[in-house]
């Protein structure tokens, strides 16, 4: 479909809240929402990217659903999305859970590790590892004897089964032990679940001494073994999340991407404790901007058939505004914490986002592709500002392939609209750092710039500057080019070196983006004081002039053209700045 064929099909297009499918026969390229069909269709007469274009490219139709309101039209996009896996969008694919530990409500309570946990059971988890579970599981059956049986099992038996006489059991089902002396055992596997590592570790702990004094060596290195995972087990991340009155129930999310693939991992607090955790996979076609385009999909459509929390905290600032004012008119509070307790969480969700299966030898791959040795460090940079304003950098760090937060550095920079000035004097202040032995980090193996040639030639121009000797290269949006001193590189899709690349290209970007929204938003309380101005009104602001000092300088009649100004706010906003 060429763009006239666009512009004359969406000539025929009411204004009016809904949403649009691009078509290639009877199959569903692309599903979309808009509030106003006319104005939104048109702007795929000329595509925003190389994605859109192939898209645009091979439909042959355009068909659109009116709805009544802009909600209406934001959950039927997430539906038809579910319903149709059109191959241009971004789709989730499954909703996988994390293990749990249940002892069931029963008078005698069985132990068992679970994804789906009874009702009426007492619940411990979720955690990380199924093996770390299985393996404390196990430590407190031989320690406290609980039974893990089926109730079908339990039941009716006239002598015990093999689990008490290999140490597993107590066998409560013949009375071996009566019921109270059994229940202060589950009490203290309950207390080792709540906190109370010892409640475990120090029985096992002697329990493994005895047996070094009996010379029993290699039962000594067993319990040894298990004593070493029972007292890492509370040590995995699973710390509260912090508590706001106002907020019982908070999720935190943190995506990541690779090739055409995303997983999102959502970890869900109630009452200040973390309860819940879960894993998301998605197809993710490439976008101009992956992991909030990646964020707007999975809000809608993991939350359009879920109950809302009262909060969602963010490791990037999504895409699409219309979800994020949905989220605002459910009086969900969303926040890209830039700090503090909040910024760990976002942190291990990101972190469980990364975790999967063993990669292929990217590094190594990564190496042979650019003629370099094996880049066991490397660093990104990007730089993120509104028109200027707000100038940040970021730098972070990727240690065999995967992020060390602890590593990571930012930098407030001089405010100027010039991308490639602003990595100059990023790249400029890491490479001064490291000649004069101010930076306590090893030297990276290989520096990667956020974007094309301008900017590997700005980072290049200030290593050469201060005569500092690092390979350095640049990743291109859109195309995923790799630009390289000696010309452009173009890999396959599923190339794993390209997918590392990317990795730390799109961590540059969100900490760059994160650093400079708290900069910006700590400036522009100022908006806040007006009469009429809410946060979402602030935000369509910012968004449209880039800074305070930017709708200082409108005029009265520009403030108008923003939704939801009206002309006594924007005398206000006058008056006021």
């Amino acid at each position: 479909m060429d763009a006239s064929a666009v512009r004359e099909r969406a000539a025929n297009i009411p204004r009016e809240p809904g949403i649009y499918q691009f078509l290639d026969g009877d199959t569903v390229l692309y599903v979309g929402k808009a509030v106003d069909l006319r104005d939104r269709v048109p702007s795929y007469a000329d595509p925003r990217s190389a994605r859109v274009r192939r898209m645009v490219d091979r439909a042959d139709a355009i068909d659109f659903a009116v709805t009544d309101t802009e909600t209406q039209a934001l959950l039927l996009e997430a539906n038809l999305i579910k319903r149709l896996n059109p191959r241009f969008n971004v789709r989730l694919k499954d909703d996988k859970s994390y293990p749990l530990v249940q002892l069931t409500d029963h008078p005698i309570p069985r132990i068992e590790a679970t994804r789906d946990p009874d009702e009426a059971a007492t619940v411990f988890g979720p955690f990380t590892d199924k093996g770390r579970v299985d393996t404390v599981i196990k430590a407190i059956r031989e320690t406290y004897g609980l039974r893990g049986c089926s109730d079908h099992k339990y039941r009716g038996r006239d002598r015990p089964c093999l689990d008490y006489e290999m140490g597993l059991c107590s066998a409560p089902c013949t009375g071996e032990i009566d019921e109270a002396s059994y229940r202060e055992d589950v009490e203290s596997a309950v207390r080792f679940f709540e906190g109370e590592t010892g409640a475990l570790a120090d029985p096992l702990r002697r329990e493994m001494e005895a047996a070094a004094q009996s010379r029993e060596f290699e039962r000594a290195a067993n319990l040894r073994d298990r004593l070493d995972v029972v007292e890492a087990f509370h040590g995995e991340g699973e710390e509260a999340v912090a508590d706001r009155s106002d907020e019982r129930a908070v999720d935190v999310l943190g995506a990541a991407v690779e090739g055409d693939s995303a997983v999102v991992a959502r970890l869900h607090s109630e009452r200040g404790q973390l309860v819940d955790r879960s894993r998301h996979s998605l197809d993710a076609p490439d976008a101009e901007d992956r992991i909030a385009e990646v964020l707007s999909a999975f809000l809608v459509q993991y939350y359009a058939e879920r109950e809302l929390p009262d909060a969602i905290l963010l490791s990037e600032r999504p895409a699409d505004e219309d979800v994020l004012a949905w989220l605002e008119a459910e009086g969900v509070a969303v926040r890209v914490p830039g700090a503090g307790r909040e910024a760990k969480l976002v942190d291990l969700a990101l972190k469980n986002a990364r975790s999967g299966p063993t990669r292929r030898d990217e590094l190594s791959a990564l190496a042979n592709a650019l003629g370099i040795d094996r880049p066991e460090r490397i660093e990104g940079f990007d730089v993120s500002h509104a028109q200027g304003k707000h100038v940040v950098g970021s730098d972070v760090c990727f240690v065999g392939g995967n992020a060390r937060t602890a590593d990571y550095r930012r930098k407030k920079l001089t405010d100027r609209n010039d991308d490639y000035a602003n990595m100059r004097e990023l790249v400029r202040w890491r490479a001064e750092r490291a000649i004069e032995g101010d930076d306590d980090r090893p030297d990276p193996d290989l520096l990667l710039v956020d974007g094309g040639d301008g900017q590997l030639g700005a980072a290049r121009d200030a290593l050469a500057e201060v005569g500092w000797s690092v390979p350095v290269v640049a990743l291109a949006k859109e195309e995923e080019l790799v630009i390289t001193p000696d010309g452009v590189l173009r890999w396959d899709d599923d190339a794993p070196h390209l997918h590392l690349l990317q990795r730390v290209r799109d961590e540059a970007h969100r900490f760059a983006v994160q650093y400079h929204q708290t900069l910006r938003d700590d400036v522009s309380t100022v908006l806040d004081e007006v009469s009429g101005i809410g946060p979402e009104t602030r935000r369509r602001l910012l968004r449209r002039f880039g800074s305070v000092e930017n709708v200082r300088a409108a005029s009265e009649s520009d403030l108008l053209d923003v939704p939801g100004v009206g002309e006594k706010t924007a005398r206000a906003l006058k008056a006021r700045l």
